[in-house]
């Protein structure tokens, strides 16, 4: 009896050190995975068991399965950040992130402001997926599990031409959200929306995936689309790197859902939410959220590299509509029109060229541009990608390799599309100044400046929304306390985008980036 108990004890002794030993070994595996490669031995190791939904819907599972990786975010602000201002393309997110409000732009605050929107586990080691602007510009960041835990979240990147960020939180075996395949979604499938918003608790809220591939134009900070007052016709231009290609649904979303999860029918994360098309900043039918395949990438980058690292194809296309194809007569329904290829880009390279046609990338249908920004999002700088474009109605495929940001930069002033003479960009910004008198500067607390004393129909403050009164402390970093200084100032514009710095009539704290040129 001894003997068998002796045999026993040794038995269940060296199954432990074996199970211990791949434990270690397994831990230092997962050092060195993707996102995507620890969420498989997790789920591995930890199964769901959720069934997709079918005939009367039943997300009882799925709900209870997502919840508790879903996060409350909170964020404090110091004085100074509260006073910024990221100008209207964000007033949407603004409204739904439930930030301070004031006619587009943040008041001046006495205390630090308080907000709070959303964020998703990815892995059981803290890593959590939201917005960047849930996050951006924050002093300090706290997430609060369903279970009551509370951590100081560590900002590990955040990327504003996706809108996505990555926190890290110290907490270990925490729950996790399995990442589904976005590219696998289809329109009318159920989906659950995870937050928490209008400052309630953990909430889901179920609809349908009522679009794909949605651009909305909401990340590209002062970029205009088609039909603006500058007569560009560029939908992605050179010196744009913002990636719209979002997933739309009628789950009721609100503010502070802003971060949080959209699921299918089985609690697999196919998306981010990311924003509301409201004209009150409430829930006024649909949302959009950033695909899950982009996600990853993002946040894979983040932790290899500290930051994203972006290929390029190198060429400024248009989406092609019927007056186009009438002008340029094409045939094509689908597809891009190519109206530069950079100079030394990869597009150049395979031989693409202006006036060709970009019709499939990876054997995929370019339908409209968020096809195309979305499949090279997903890839790197020396990544290849099979690109099918028309000449003279014969289709033609090359595999192009992506290059980094830099080739754009290099090519851009090679072919003179970098430098607009600063007088030509002082008179598209159709306005008016004043230097700011000693006593105004005193009273707002700047060392320099300019006053906004006119603003043109049709011109970029217009467009814009600048208003009469702004003090301009700051133009591409360069203080101003004239019109020449504003001028000068001007011509250090890099990419064709301008940067200001100013205080609002109001006495807020005011930047404002845009281009000058397509």
């Amino acid at each position: 009896m001894n003997k068998v108990g002796l045999t026993l004890l040794t038995a269940v002794f060296g199954g432990a050190v074996a199970l211990g030993g791949y434990k270690l070994i397994e831990n230092k595996k997962l050092d060195g995975m993707s996102f995507e490669e620890k969420q498989k031995v997790y789920f591995a190791n930890n199964p769901t068991g959720v069934m997709s939904s079918t005939g009367n819907p039943d997300f009882t599972q799925a709900s209870a399965a997502v919840a508790p990786g879903v996060v409350h975010i909170k964020t404090t602000y110091s004085r100074k950040g509260s006073q910024q201002s990221q100008g209207s393309p964000f007033d949407m997110f603004e409204e739904f992130f439930g930030m301070p409000q004031g006619g587009g732009r943040r008041q001046m605050q006495a205390q630090p402001v308080q907000a709070s929107g959303s964020g998703v586990i990815i892995s059981d080691d803290g890593y959590i997926v939201t917005n960047n602007h849930v996050v951006e510009d924050a002093d300090k960041i706290e997430v609060v599990l369903t279970d009551k835990r509370t951590f100081e979240a560590k900002l590990i990147g955040r990327d504003p031409n996706t809108d996505i960020a990555l926190l890290k939180v110290a907490g270990k075996g925490l729950p996790v959200v399995k990442m589904g395949n976005s590219d696998n979604v289809n329109v009318g499938e159920w989906v659950l929306a995870f937050g928490y918003p209008l400052g309630l608790q953990s909430t889901v809220t179920a609809g349908i995936v009522s679009a794909t591939g949605r651009d909305i134009g909401i990340l590209r900070e002062g970029q205009q689309q088609r039909g603006n007052p500058f007569g560009g016709g560029t939908e992605q231009p050179l010196a744009s790197s913002a990636i719209e290609s979002f997933i739309q649904t009628d789950a009721v979303i609100n503010k502070g859902n802003s971060g949080g999860a959209l699921t299918n029918a089985s609690g697999e994360l196919i998306g981010i939410n990311s924003a509301i098309a409201s004209p009150t900043g409430v829930y006024a039918g649909y949302g959009f959220a950033i695909p899950v395949n982009l996600v990853k990438k993002i946040a894979d980058d983040f932790v290899e590299f500290g930051n994203v690292k972006r290929g390029y194809i190198g060429v400024s296309y248009v989406p092609i509509t019927s007056e186009l194809a009438k002008e340029k007569g094409i045939t094509e329904v689908n597809g891009l029109y190519v109206e530069e290829a950079v100079a030394g880009g990869a597009a150049e390279a395979a031989g693409i060229k202006k006036g060709d046609i970009l019709t499939k990338v990876n054997g995929k249908v370019i339908t409209g541009s968020p096809v195309l920004s979305e499949t090279i999002g997903r890839l790197r700088p020396g990544d290849k990608v099979n690109i099918t474009y028309k000449r003279d109605g014969k289709e033609k495929q090359v595999s192009l390799t992506l290059k980094g940001e830099e080739s754009l930069k290099s090519a851009s002033g090679a072919n003179g599309k970098a430098s607009k003479s600063a007088t030509e960009i002082y008179n598209k910004l159709g306005a008016s100044f004043i230097p700011a008198s000693a006593a105004k500067k005193k009273e707002l607390g700047v060392n320099s400046g300019v006053v906004v004393t006119q603003v043109n129909r049709g011109g970029i403050f217009d467009y814009f929304g600048v208003e009469r009164g702004l003090v301009i402390t700051e133009v591409n970093g360069k203080a101003v306390n004239s019109v020449d200084d504003i001028e000068s100032a001007l011509g250090a514009t890099q990419r064709n985008i301008v940067r200001l710095k100013g205080v609002s009539p109001q006495g807020g704290a005011v930047q404002l980036s845009f281009p000058v040129e397509y």
